[in-house]
């Protein structure tokens, strides 16, 4: 099984395109969406991990970019500032992979990056802004 985190960009022209589900279908590929803003008649932006077989993954993402979907490797990191971080627990509510979480009894909120699926919900929850989006690479897929 072959498995990775995809930052998807459609154009206004695709966004009423089924091309996710079309990834199931066409190419037995199974994906879970991390994040997605996709609007009527606007550019739409999709986080999603994709899972299939190597042939079928990049047969999968060949078909997305030849419907005008922008695919690109999301390389990159989340850091916590712990500077900044005052503990409220804020992000640990929209964390879907439990990388953030609650020591008890202390009540402090613990970042297991290994857990992070980098769906960047903590980054609009913190309030001190302490979550932080950090580029590993910049690939696009060919």
């Amino acid at each position: 099984m072959y498995s990775k985190i995809l930052i998807l960009r459609f154009p206004k022209t695709v966004v009423h395109q089924p091309v996710a589900c079309n990834l199931v279908k066409e190419y037995n590929l199974t994906f879970n969406i991390l994040n997605a803003t996709i609007l009527p008649r606007k550019e739409g932006i999709m986080v999603l991990e994709l899972s299939g077989s190597r042939k079928n993954f990049k047969d999968g993402v060949k078909y997305l970019r030849s419907q005008g979907v922008h695919v690109k490797n999301a390389s990159q990191d989340m850091k916590r500032n712990n500077k900044k971080c005052i503990h409220c627990g804020a992000c640990t509510a929209v964390c879907p992979t439990g990388a953030l979480s609650i020591q008890r009894p202390e009540m402090l909120v613990l970042f297991d990056q290994q857990k992070c699926s980098v769906c960047e919900l903590c980054i609009p929850a913190c309030l001190t802004r302490a979550m932080e989006v950090r580029p590993t690479s910049n690939t696009f897929f060919t």
